[in-house]
């Protein structure tokens, strides 16, 4: 199970093979997860029971940090804060 500090966190760097570091709102990342998902020709095993493409992203985006998008194609995305939390 991820920390759920991470889950706090309202940014995140995605990692493509073949683009630039790019850093993108939990929002974001979410809609750029579902572009990624959209484009396997089948859900990994643990996100088939998921309602909707968007529902797969969220829960990719809680337990995982990796989506193998072809045979040893990944792409990444790691919490980051960008702001210390307010007191």
């Amino acid at each position: 199970m991820s920390d759920p500090l991470l889950r706090a966190l309202d940014h995140y760097v995605v990692l493509e093979p073949a683009g630039e570091e790019r850093i993108l709102s939990a929002a974001d990342t979410v809609a750029w997860l579902e572009q990624r998902l959209d484009q396997l020709e089948a859900l990994p095993r643990d996100l088939q029971a998921c309602g909707s493409l968007a529902d797969a992203a969220r829960r990719l985006l809680e337990t995982s940090c990796e989506l193998e998008v072809s045979p040893g194609c990944c792409v990444q995305w790691f919490a980051v804060r960008i702001e210390p939390p307010e007191r």
